[in-house]
C-alpha cells in the first residue's frame, strides 16, 4: 500500500470508527436502569401514560424504567436537566406540547432548545383535552357556557396544572376563540386542580381526558366538550367544541419521548421500535381508549416536525391571550 492509500485508508477508519462505537455502546445498552422522567406532578395525563409505556419498555429491555416526577416552571426544569444528561440512553423524558412546543413562548430564558437540545425517538399518544365543569355550574353545553361568562366576566374560576401549563394554554385559546374572559387558578399539578374542582372550590378546567374523563362518567363532573376536531371513539356521547359553535377549534394535548442531543443512532433505533411495539399492542390501545387517549407513533424525524409546526402555533396563542410567566 502506498502512502497516498495508506492515508485515505486512515482518513476512512477515522470516519468509521465513531459508528463502531456507537454500535458497540448500544450493544451493551441498558447497562442500568433507564430513568423516565415526567416534568409534572404524578396523577396527570403525562404520569399516566408515562407509567402505561415505562412498564413495557422495561420488560422490553430487560431493565427497570423508573419514572422520576420532576415538576417546576412548566415542565422546563425537568426539561433542562435531562438536556444536559449524558446521551447515554438511561435518561428520558416525557415530553408534551407544553415543554416542547408552547414553552418557548413564555420563558424568555429557557435553557433548552426543543429541536436542538434533544434526541427525538418518538411521538407517544394524542390526548384530547376535556372541558368540564362542576355540577353546580347552571351550564349543560358549550354555548350555555360561553353565555355564561359573558354574562359574568372575571367571576368563573378555572383551574389548571400551572402556568402555562397544557390547560392553561387550552384555556387561553378558548378564551381568545369566544372572546370570553375567565380567572385562571393556577395548582402545583393537574391533580391538585382537579381535586379543587370536585371540591367546587373552582368551576371548570380544560385539561386531559384520562384526568377528567372517569369524574365525568361518574356525573362527580360535567363534560361540555372535547378539544380535538372529531369525536372520541370512547366518549362519543361528548360533542366537541368545534360543533357547538366555536368553529375550527382543536387544542388537543400530545406526548413524545425524547433524551439528550447525541444520542447514539442504534439506541435511537431501538427504543424507536420498543415503543412502537408496546402503543400498537392491542391491550395498550384498549387502555388508552378507556382513558381517552389514542397512540400515536411515529419516527424520529416525524416527531421533530411536528414540534417545528407547533412552536410558531402556540406562539400565536400566547401572544394573543398576553400570557406572560414571570
Amino acid at each position: 500500500m502506498d502512502r497516498r492509500s495508506f492515508l485515505k485508508f486512515q482518513i476512512s477508519l477515522a470516519a468509521f470508527a465513531p459508528m463502531l462505537a456507537g454500535s458497540a455502546f448500544a450493544q451493551s445498552w441498558p447497562s442500568q436502569n433507564i430513568t423516565l422522567v415526567v416534568p409534572f406532578t404524578p396523577g396527570g395525563s403525562t404520569d399516566i401514560l408515562a407509567r402505561l409505556l415505562g412498564q413495557r419498555l422495561g420488560d422490553a429491555l430487560g431493565k427497570a424504567v423508573v419514572i422520576e416526577n420532576r415538576p417546576g416552571a412548566g415542565g422546563s426544569v425537568a426539561s433542562t436537566a435531562v438536556a444536559r444528561a449524558a446521551p447515554d440512553g438511561h435518561t428520558l423524558i416525557m415530553g408534551h406540547i407544553g415543554t416542547l412546543g408552547v414553552n418557548p413562548s413564555l420563558y424568555a430564558n429557557l435553557q433548552y432548545d426543543p429541536i436542538k437540545s434533544f434526541s427525538h425517538l418518538s411521538m407517544l399518544a394524542s390526548v384530547h383535552n376535556i372541558l368540564v365543569v362542576h355540577p353546580s355550574l347552571p351550564v349543560k353545553n358549550v354555548q350555555e357556557l360561553i353565555a355564561y361568562a359573558k354574562a359574568n366576566p372575571g367571576k368563573l374560576n378555572y383551574a389548571t396544572g400551572g402556568n402555562g401549563s397544557a390547560a392553561h394554554i387550552a384555556m387561553a385559546a378558548f378564551m381568545v376563540a369566544t372572546g370570553t374572559e375567565m380567572t385562571h387558578v393556577p395548582y402545583r399539578g393537574t391533580a391538585p386542580a382537579v381535586n379543587d374542582l370536585l371540591s367546587g372550590v373552582v368551576q371548570l378546567t380544560m385539561t386531559g381526558a384520562p384526568a377528567v374523563l372517569p369524574h365525568a362518567r361518574a356525573g362527580t363532573l360535567r363534560a361540555l366538550g372535547i378539544s380535538s376536531e372529531k369525536r372520541l371513539a370512547s366518549a362519543n356521547d361528548i360533542p366537541t367544541i368545534a360543533e357547538q359553535g366555536v368553529p375550527n377549534f382543536e387544542a388537543s394535548q400530545w406526548y413524545g419521548i425524547v433524551g439528550p442531543a447525541g444520542m447514539p443512532q442504534p439506541i435511537i433505533d431501538r427504543l424507536n421500535a420498543e415503543i412502537r411495539k408496546a402503543m400498537t399492542d392491542p391491550e395498550i390501545v384498549a387502555a388508552l381508549a378507556r382513558e381517552g387517549a389514542e397512540a400515536w407513533v411515529t419516527s424520529p424525524e416525524e416527531l421533530r416536525a411536528h414540534i417545528s409546526k407547533e412552536i410558531p402555533r402556540w406562539a400565536e396563542i400566547v401572544k394573543l391571550a398576553k400570557i406572560r410567566i414571570e
